[in-house]
């Protein structure tokens, strides 16, 4: 994990290492100072050598420069110390987020499938986050606490040995307090971050869905779920809060027991040893650097709880960064999409390796560039499964899957998908202008290139309806449009690719009969050689197609004309005579003529 994580410091590598120096030179100084203070004490104290009036202010002097300076240097080093640190964690965070994101792209369907949006987006905020704050208490705050704890018990030894055996006793009392914190805490951090990322979905799915939540009356129940979820996340972070609540008390008990003792031990020591007691300078610093040893020891246990943290926010993150696309182009790729012949060769797939069940089964198909290729069945039917595996969104589990001869697995990805046009079932738009959104197709289309595929599209009559026309800003999610026109908005932006392939994946669902029809006869008059693969609910959407693909439980029932299939195949009729009432009828009334 941490070899992981560390290839993201990167550039910021200089200040990672900048800021333990200053601060080792900060703790050094602070050290020292408690030595200066000693001498400081015994020179101008009553008993001192140099008990002059004029001796004693110059000697004040002197020694109160040197503190000043030490002092002065100290929180320059510390300042420098902080500046780089925050520099240092805030950039490593920021090369996490383009780290994890740049993987996210890369991903294939199936990557995406293992985490849930909401768990991306914690991952990036939320994780990150923590393990920014980490980085910064360890370069920081974990290299100055065991330096004080070590610089501080070595000089407390220089000062008094025998009263600094106190420290040495009570540090292993508060490490075993570190450990049972550690230990406890750890795990209930493992189960939080997954209850995050459900209270997360809750909020999603409810701002997605506010219109459908409003529509059904249905705010108290939302509000309940996200009540359950929150209180969830809240009694995880109590009873870790009440866990680590035990330190802070044991900390301040051990501050003052070791002042206690320091004090009972110079007592017991001064009064067996009258003639070598031990003086006011030595109690003076003993109790600085308690309170130097028990404060970097307080100090260390908040390092050791971010980091428990952190380390479960970075195993999130690294699960990220490690997953390896089950995508990739393979060495020496082909770049060049010939036409859009399409062949499925004994096809079968399923979206795990764990799975019972194959979504797609025993799948031959043939479809000749050029032609339109309607595809219907019912829900559950693996309609999209297919065409997903065209631009090789998901691999074949089995079998292969060919365009313009070449297998898919062979093709370099990009050149693949870009001349393998697909409109998805759920169509998305960014929030921008209507060029910016077309020009997802194409990104240096000129106007007259995006002008000619809206007309295609039977988009260009709505958009010049707009007051500003294709500079029209379109919010995200394409909210201030209707489905409709979000529709043609994504049939068009698949066009300015010049595929060779276009999936229309049930994409005029939301069009009217007639702009539907519009939108099928300038496909077959404007981009003939251009194989078109329809998916749709409408029997009229995909009647005058070359082909008619009829799928059901994962496998092609029936493939021919609609006049084909309308005299053979019962699914299909089912479909047609649904949609189609007086055809029905006649159906109805032809049997029972029949029968008579």
């Amino acid at each position: 994990m941490i070899k992981t994580l560390a290839k993201s410091i990167r550039e910021y590598k200089r200040p990672s290492i900048l800021s333990p120096i200053f601060v080792s030179v900060e703790v050094i100084l602070e050290c020292l100072m408690p030595l200066v203070i000693m001498e400081f004490i015994a020179q101008i104290s009553p008993t001192g050598v140099n008990a002059a009036e004029a001796v004693k202010m110059s000697t004040i002097l002197t020694y109160g420069g040197i503190l000043v300076g030490m002092a002065v240097l100290s929180l320059i080093t510390g300042m420098l110390s902080g500046r780089f640190a925050a520099r240092a964690s805030a950039g490593f965070a920021k090369n996490l987020r383009k780290d994890m994101y740049y993987a996210i792209q890369d991903y294939s369907f199936a990557n995406i499938d293992k985490f849930s949006t909401s768990s991306l987006v914690t991952r990036q905020t939320t994780d990150v986050t923590n393990v920014q704050m980490a980085y910064m208490m360890l370069i920081r705050v974990a290299i100055r606490c065991p330096l004080m704890l070590v610089f501080s018990l070595v000089m407390s030894f220089t000062v008094n040995v025998t009263i600094s055996w106190v420290f040495l006793a009570l540090v292993p009392v508060l490490a075993a307090v570190l450990v049972f914190v550690i230990f406890k805490t750890h795990p209930i951090f493992e189960k939080v971050f997954h209850k995050y990322d459900n209270m997360n979905r809750s909020v999603r799915e409810d701002i997605k869905g506010i219109r459908v939540v409003k529509s059904f009356v249905r705010e108290d129940f939302e509000k309940k779920k996200f009540k359950a979820a929150s209180e969830d996340v809240c009694k995880d972070f109590t009873l870790v809060e009440r866990i680590m609540a035990v330190n802070g008390p044991v900390m301040q008990f051990c501050i003052w027991l070791s002042f206690l003792l320091i004090f009972l031990l110079a007592a017991i020591l001064t009064s067996r040893s009258p003639a070598n007691p031990v003086g006011e300078e030595q109690l003076t610093v003993l109790i600085m650097y308690a309170s130097q040893i028990l404060s970097a020891v307080m100090q260390l246990s908040m390092v050791i709880v971010m980091i428990i943290i952190a380390r479960t926010s970075g195993e999130r993150i690294c699960a990220v960064l490690n997953e390896k696309s089950s995508i990739t182009s393979p060495e020496n790729a082909v770049k060049e999409v010939k036409d859009g012949d399409i062949v499925f060769d004994n096809v079968s797939f399923k979206y795990s390796a764990t799975a019972e069940k194959f979504a797609l089964a025993g799948v031959n198909l043939h479809i000749k560039s050029g032609q339109t290729i309607g595809i219907l069945g019912g829900t559950g039917a693996s309609k999209s499964t297919l065409v997903n595996l065209i631009p090789r969104l998901y691999d074949t589990t089995e079998g292969a899957v060919y365009v313009g001869g070449v297998n898919v697995k062979d093709y370099d990805l990009e050149t693949l998908r870009n001349k393998v046009a697909m409109v998805l079932q759920k169509n998305v738009l960014f929030s921008g202008t209507i060029k910016d959104n077309l020009r997802w197709g194409k990104e240096d289309a000129t106007d007259d290139e995006m002008l000619r595929v809206c007309k295609l599209a039977c988009a260009d009559d709505f958009i010049q309806a707009f007051p500003d026309k294709y500079d029209t800003y379109i919010e995200q999610g394409g909210t201030n449009v209707s489905g409709g026109q979000k529709q043609r908005l994504c049939i068009a932006r698949a066009l300015l690719k010049d595929p060779k392939v276009l999936i229309l994946d049930d994409s005029t669902s939301a069009v009217d009969t007639k702009t539907d029809a519009m939108i099928r006869k300038s496909f077959r008059e404007e981009i003939p050689n251009v194989t078109k693969i329809i998916i749709a609910q409408r029997v009229s959407s995909v009647q005058d197609a070359d082909q008619i693909i009829v799928m059901d439980g994962g496998k092609i029932n029936a493939v021919g004309t609609h006049e084909e299939l309308l005299a053979s195949n019962e699914i299909y009729k089912e479909v047609y005579y649904s949609q189609n009432k007086i055809g029905n009828a006649n159906a109805v009334a032809e049997g029972g003529a029949a029968n008579e």
